[in-house]
């Protein structure tokens, strides 16, 4: 909601302060400008994007329109994984496996809808879960493991906002490259009157001013907010594989749960107490242990 804010007002202050000082709107609008510099940068990006990049770009342009991983989010995540931790300190680690097979089934995850909507993540925890059950791995070689798929995610994760960013950055070169073709028309049109000539050069300048508008009020931001999320999305994997890996070097369940709070952003993140008595309450409302 902030992006679409924070574009309001870029553009409405722009906008204004050109009306303030006695600029026409008509001069502004200029299809052909549009055209050249719109119709360049999507292609460009096209040109430079692979289809799976450009769809995850889709994704996260909406993703960054909503509010991003929150507090609830990472309670919900911590009460999923105690209940999985006690799981297996009374039922063994084989017990994990009918809940892993199909998670929407499982009786401890279909309870986390939060969770499971978080598709990579449900992915990552149950990979790392059959690693476990299969055994013969230590504590530090799934540390690693995890820690490996985790980079891969991450450098996936910031493709797209690399992508957005180059496209941003080429948009003040398309302004002139739209501002040229503007010149070639007025040199053309030279014997005309000069209110035409006028017309015709403004209609030019709006390609470079239009280019460096997008670029820096615009595609720059937009593409560093999703930076940002990604940021934030990589904190929320890591909250859980910090919890994993204490559990499995033996911490009980409430303290691998206390390992991983303390990875948590401190604007999102509960209180010890708030916690503790989250998990009790899950522990109490769930079903018997298989």
């Amino acid at each position: 909601m902030l992006i679409l804010v924070g574009a309001v007002i870029v553009l409405g202050s722009v906008v204004g302060g050109y009306l303030m000082a006695g600029g026409a709107m008509g001069v502004l609008v200029q299809p052909a400008e549009f055209v050249v510099i719109g119709g360049a940068a999507v292609g460009s990006l096209l040109i430079s994007t692979p289809p799976k990049v450009l769809k995850l770009t889709v994704a996260q342009i909406k993703g960054a329109l909503g509010s991003g991983t929150g507090k609830e989010e990472y309670v919900e995540l911590l009460s999923m994984l105690y209940l999985i931790f006690k799981q297996v300190q009374q039922s063994g680690v084989m017990s994990l496996e009918a809940h892993f097979e199909d998670p929407q089934k499982s009786s401890i995850l279909s309870r986390f809808p939060r969770f499971l909507a978080r598709h990579e993540a449900v992915d990552f925890l149950a990979d790392s879960a059959k690693v476990i059950i299969v055994g013969g791995i230590a504590a530090h070689d799934l540390e690693a493991l995890m820690d490996e798929d985790l980079k891969v995610h991450h450098e996936e994760a910031l493709k797209p906002s690399s992508a957005l960013a180059k496209i941003g950055d080429a948009l003040p070169g398309l302004g002139i490259v739209a501002a040229v073709l503007g010149v070639v028309v007025t040199m053309g049109a030279l014997g005309g009157p000069p209110e035409e000539i006028g017309h015709k050069v403004a209609a030019a300048l709006v390609g470079t001013f239009l280019g460096i508008l997008l670029c820096y009020g615009l595609f720059g931001p937009l593409a560093g907010s999703m930076a940002k999320i990604n940021d934030a999305e990589s904190q929320y994997y890591h909250c859980l594989r910090v919890a994993v890996i204490s559990f499995i070097k033996g911490s009980p369940p409430i303290i691998a749960i206390e390992f991983g709070r303390r990875t948590i952003p401190s604007a999102c993140r509960p209180t010890f107490t708030e916690m503790e008595k989250t998990c009790k309450g899950a522990q109490v409302a769930a079903p018997p242990a298989a």
